[in-house]
């Protein structure tokens, strides 16, 4: 699993349509303005997670995108495949086929990552927010 730059704007732009809620679109111009990242950029991004089901864009003047109804739902996981896909972090160089040892270690780390980052769901970060 991969995790650049897009990644983190992803989910740094996540956690603002969770505070804002499922009710109010937010702006394209402004999720750039706060996570300091081109409007262009950050367009790609948000087709992105569109098309990945985990928010709704609205066009017009009062559009933007809005985070879904299911947003307790949302893992980082599921943020971080629909920005990276789901390549592997890891390829053994060899020839050895399923048998290498070593990539055996990183493919069951990989997916001990994987059950986290599944287990976290973006809208926790917002209520654990809350509570402080």
């Amino acid at each position: 699993m991969k995790y650049s730059q897009a990644t983190d704007y992803a989910l740094h732009a996540m956690l603002y349509l969770v505070n804002f809620g499922p009710d109010k679109p937010v702006g394209v111009q402004m999720l750039a303005e706060k996570l300091n990242v081109s409007q262009t950029y950050l367009s790609k991004l948000m087709t992105k997670l569109v098309k990945a089901g985990l928010i709704q864009s609205s066009p017009g003047a009062n559009g933007g995108y809005r985070i879904k109804q299911n947003q307790q739902d949302i893992s980082f996981l599921d943020i971080i495949r629909a920005i990276e896909g789901t390549a592997s972090l890891f390829e053994c160089s060899f020839n050895h086929g399923n048998g290498c040892q070593i990539q055996q270690v990183v493919m069951d780390a990989e997916r001990q990552l994987e059950q986290y980052l599944a287990s976290k769901k973006i809208a926790d970060l917002v209520s654990m927010h809350m509570t402080e």
